[in-house]
């Protein structure tokens, strides 16, 4: 992987919103069409993952449940296409830990995802639907 490319992906709780903020394309479950959205990624112990938030059934997650490969578009000052496959998150002890990091990112006074503070994590750890991405580039 390119260096320029590995250190965006690697981002801090000091990253902006605009840093954190890229397109992913799935595969629709139904239609086999490509379906890009945009999201935000995080980056928690070496890794990096995507969450939904609260919102219960993103369209993204169950397409990625039907079909785990994906595109990963960076898109800020480092562009890139990067292949990728999705691994869902949904052992509590797993998704505890991640989520920790996920919202105390959210929580800091910065608060790069625009939310009402403070993130529940009990809440994203119910209901937040998360996965890992491995990236195959």
């Amino acid at each position: 992987m390119d260096e320029a490319v590995r250190r965006a992906l690697e981002i801090t709780p000091a990253a902006t919103t605009r840093q954190r903020i890229v397109d992913i394309t799935t595969t629709g479950r139904r239609t086999g069409l490509p379906r890009r959205i945009e999201i935000f990624f995080y980056h928690v112990a070496g890794r990096t993952y995507l969450c939904s938030g609260t919102v219960d059934r993103p369209s993204w997650y169950v397409n990625l449940l039907a079909e785990p490969a994906l595109t990963f578009h960076l898109k800020g000052r480092v562009r890139a296409d990067l292949r990728a496959t999705a691994r869902p998150v949904t052992e509590e002890p797993e998704r505890r830990a991640v989520l920790t990091e996920i919202v105390a990112d959210l929580n800091q006074p910065a608060n790069p995802g625009h939310l009402v503070q403070p993130v529940d994590l009990e809440d994203w750890v119910r209901r937040c639907r998360l996965v890992e991405l491995t990236f195959l580039d």
